[in-house]
């Protein structure tokens, strides 16, 4: 059988392009390893997708879920190992079966955060432990927030939480600011944010919430003990794009470069929606516009051939 649209992965993304691609009666085959990404994994009270005033990631994945199930798309548990394109048609390799083929590919794979692998981080998974500030920033009003990293996510993710909270510690491993100087100078001048630098997190430390972390001073091998009721933990993530090489253009976060009209890559009839493409904002509802918006690419790019 040749699909019409495969589509890689089970996120709000690939969930997304999957209901519009199968309204325009296209064969659509959507393989996931599991469904809900980062929003089933990390997100935990959703308050900012219309609709739900509030909602639990996994109660809101369930839905998507739900709806796609309902639909003419065919759906299979899997890990894509390798894409290719032969002629016209794309070729899908997967632990389960090799090429599968399709007219058109959309990549809704996702990214991950990275995690920093101490003690504490997961218990408190959402109890004050957050990687996201625009989802999570508004529950830490008048509270006092540690953001981990220095770099621009760090402080761009600081400069929101400004607006709610009453401190902010940045701590950052290395000895510099790694920053853009215009967030460094934004920040400052909301005076509720102290950096601190040459240093290392070690421990998240509550009973039933955050209450503190453990960090070690680089420079001196001492442990000091802050009050904090949150951590945000920013210290990039990794677009799950292995899968694909030659076929797309990367940044230096692995994330594939588009045509933001179409969410086309370099290759024709290949599409990226969601965290895996470079586009600056990753929240639940962009990336379902751009699953929608890629599966109505991938309709027209049929029709034209």
């Amino acid at each position: 059988m040749i699909y019409d649209i495969i589509i890689i992965g089970g996120g709000p993304a690939g969930i997304t392009a999957g209901i519009y691609g199968a309204r325009q009666n296209l064969k659509i085959l959507l393989i996931t390893k599991s469904f809900g990404g980062q929003v089933a994994e990390k997100a935990v009270a959703i308050e900012n997708y219309p609709g739900f005033e509030e909602i639990l990631g996994k109660d809101l994945i369930e839905k998507f879920e739900n709806h796609l199930k309902k639909q003419k798309v065919e759906i299979k548990l899997d890990e894509v190992l390798e894409i290719k394109k032969s002629n016209s048609l794309f070729l899908v390799s997967t632990k389960n079966k090799k090429d599968i083929q399709a007219k058109t590919i959309i990549i809704a794979s996702g990214a991950d955060s990275r995690v920093l692998n101490i003690p504490g981080e997961k218990e408190f998974l959402g109890k004050g432990v957050s990687y996201c500030a625009v989802c999570d920033g508004i529950l830490f009003t008048n509270k006092t927030v540690a953001v981990i990293g220095g770099g621009n996510a760090g402080f761009e993710s600081a400069i929101l939480l400004s607006n709610y909270v009453k401190k902010i510690y940045i701590l950052e491993y290395g000895s510099e600011i790694k920053a853009d100087r215009i967030n460094q100078q934004i920040l400052r001048k909301t005076n509720k944010a102290k950096i601190m630098t040459n240093v290392a997190l070690q421990k998240i430390v509550g009973k039933e919430f955050v209450e503190s972390i453990i960090y070690q001073c680089l420079k001196d091998g001492k442990q000091k003990t802050l009050f904090v009721d949150g951590v945000f933990v920013q210290i990039g993530k990794n677009a799950t794009t292995s899968f694909v090489k030659d076929l797309v253009e990367f940044n230096k976060q692995n994330e594939i470069k588009v045509k933001f009209e179409t969410f086309e890559t370099k290759t024709p009839g290949l599409f990226v929606a969601g965290d895996a493409n470079v586009g600056q904002y990753k929240q639940i509802i962009t990336a379902c516009g751009e699953g929608a918006k890629a599966a109505l690419s991938a309709y027209h790019y049929i029709k034209k051939q």
